[in-house]
């Protein structure tokens, strides 16, 4: 039996929406040649047509603010059907993903879907205050919602996360990001975390231009994320350890997405956090308490 996915969107510059709906569904590739994400249409056309699809999942319905945008996606990446409103899709779709990274609108959007027992996926950040993620917790500790950054299933850091001993005991992450810290930075703490199993106690943010936040860790390594703003700035990854160091950019966005579409779908059919909830939570606490401490100011304790 068909599984029967709705996608939600759409935030200023995510293209998620288009990503995640072409991997599941293929795409129509005049219509994507239309909609602008020409870097995403890039990386679909560079792939095989057998790498397209995951199993028996369709993506069958879409809703976006702008409904012309919403009859876009449609088209390229041949969603069934355009709903009007978000609630529309209670009773026509298995699961929803949320894809657009303003945080600021996940909780109202998620609510009626949570509410109505639907499994939810959240992009990432999932938010960015603490009031929100005490409403989302029990929903990740249930097993209904999902939210993470594709770059906790990046492959390029594959042998990292089956031999993360080549490093020998970690003294230093350092990592780089476009964009900011609230949105972005999430990006690196997911990453490290998924690859090598790293755990913040505390940031401190340093008063430079750019986003640049110090993530003290439970093994009492440094991971130093820099979030750069509006440069060309790959999503790079360095790793130094007292035997062994490695450094990664993370380039193949399509095999990320694809394995945090494939965790979710798993998380649908089972009912079972794909991520435990404690890594989310820890994930977004690191995240909050850096958007709280104060440039060049004192350090601040991940807490609940």
């Amino acid at each position: 039996m068909t599984l029967r996915l709705g996608i939600l969107g759409f935030s200023e510059g995510n293209g998620h929406p288009f990503s995640f709906g072409a991997i599941v569904n293929g795409y129509d590739d005049a219509a994507f040649a239309r909609v602008g994400w020409d870097g995403i249409h890039a990386y679909l056309r560079a792939r095989k047509a057998d790498e397209f699809g995951v199993g028996d999942v369709r993506v069958t319905r879409c809703w976006m603010p702008d409904l012309k945008m919403a009859q876009a996606l449609a088209l390229a990446c041949q969603i069934d059907a355009v709903c009007e409103t978000p609630e529309e899709m209670i009773g026509a779709v298995d699961a929803v993903m949320i894809l657009r990274d303003d945080a600021d609108s996940h909780w109202l959007l998620a609510e009626p879907f949570l509410k109505a027992g639907l499994p939810v996926f959240i992009d990432k950040p999932l938010c960015v205050r603490r009031d929100e993620l005490d409403l989302f917790e029990p929903y990740l500790r249930s097993g209904q919602l999902m939210s993470t950054s594709g770059l906790r299933y990046a492959g390029e850091t594959d042998g990292w996360r089956q031999a993360p001993e080549q490093f020998g005991e970690l003294r230093l992450i350092r990592a780089s990001v476009p964009v900011d810290w609230p949105r972005y930075g999430v990006h690196m703490l997911e990453c490290a975390m998924g690859a090598l199993g790293v755990r913040p106690v505390a940031v401190q943010r340093h008063a430079v231009a750019h986003g640049s936040v110090a993530v003290r860790l439970e093994d009492h390594s440094l991971l130093l994320i820099d979030a750069l703003g509006a440069t060309p700035t790959p999503f790079s990854l360095q790793v130094f350890g007292t035997i062994g160091n490695a450094e990664v950019k993370i380039r193949d966005n399509f095999t990320a997405f694809r394995r945090t579409i494939i965790n979710f779908v798993d998380l649908v059919r089972t009912g079972k956090p794909m991520i435990d909830p404690e890594d989310t939570l820890l994930v977004i606490r690191t995240l909050i308490s850096g958007v709280e401490a104060e440039p060049g100011g004192a350090e601040v304790l991940v807490r609940p």
